[in-house]
């Protein structure tokens, strides 16, 4: 029978990588962007500094790798990509609301998440600009595929919808969840409130597909 292998270069490489990328979450999370440097990641992952430089070329490329990782529509690219041939019977009705509830639920539960929203409102770094656009190439294939067409000669304009909508989620979970703050008496805190804002959500974008 032969012994299952569960080390060698190829192994501890992965390992100290995916440390590493733990590592920047971990102090994003408690330090903020302003603690991120090499120095610290290194120490956090308990690997040798040069490590960053071998396998990422430096900080850059290890906050890259780490939005990649971490960000909402960069780690759900596929399934979203996968969405738009799988929802053109309703032009992307339930698409949309699918994937407003989805970010609302990843933000409420994931630090990191809301830490990469927070740093991309305080600095203009390459890496950043870069997912944003990737975000944005993203959004643009499913307004392209599904609903532009539709809403063409509408008086609505879904995608300032989706965008406020998306903004809300961002804004919402944000401040609930730094110093518990209401939004309109709206606690997110609290299960019943977080399905009011998600059945809103359906009634909105029912609205906007009338």
């Amino acid at each position: 029978m032969t012994r299952k292998t569960t080390d060698g270069p190829l192994r501890n490489k992965e390992r100290t990588k995916k440390a590493m990328i733990s590592a920047v979450g971990k102090i994003l999370v408690k330090e903020g962007f302003t603690g991120l440097n090499v120095s610290k990641v290194a120490a956090k992952a308990k690997i040798d500094r040069k490590l960053i430089y071998d396998y990422f070329g430096g900080m850059e490329g290890l906050v890259k790798e780490y939005l990649n990782t971490r960000d909402f529509w960069a780690s759900n690219t596929e399934q979203i990509e996968q969405a738009i041939p799988e929802n053109t019977a309703d032009i992307g009705k339930a698409a949309t609301c699918d994937i407003l509830e989805q970010q609302f639920d990843a933000l409420m539960e994931n630090a990191e998440m809301r830490s990469i929203i927070t740093w991309a409102l305080c600095q203009d770094l390459k890496p950043l600009r870069e997912l944003n656009e990737a975000r944005e190439e993203l959004a643009e294939a499913f307004f392209t595929n599904l609903a532009d067409a539709y809403f063409k000669d509408k008086d609505k304009n879904f995608r300032a919808v989706v965008a406020i909508l998306i903004s809300a989620n961002y804004y919402m979970t944000l401040i609930s969840q730094v110093n518990g703050s209401k939004i309109c008496g709206i606690d997110i805190q609290k299960t019943e409130d977080q399905e009011a804002i998600k059945k809103t959500f359906r009634q909105i974008i029912d609205w906007a597909y009338a």
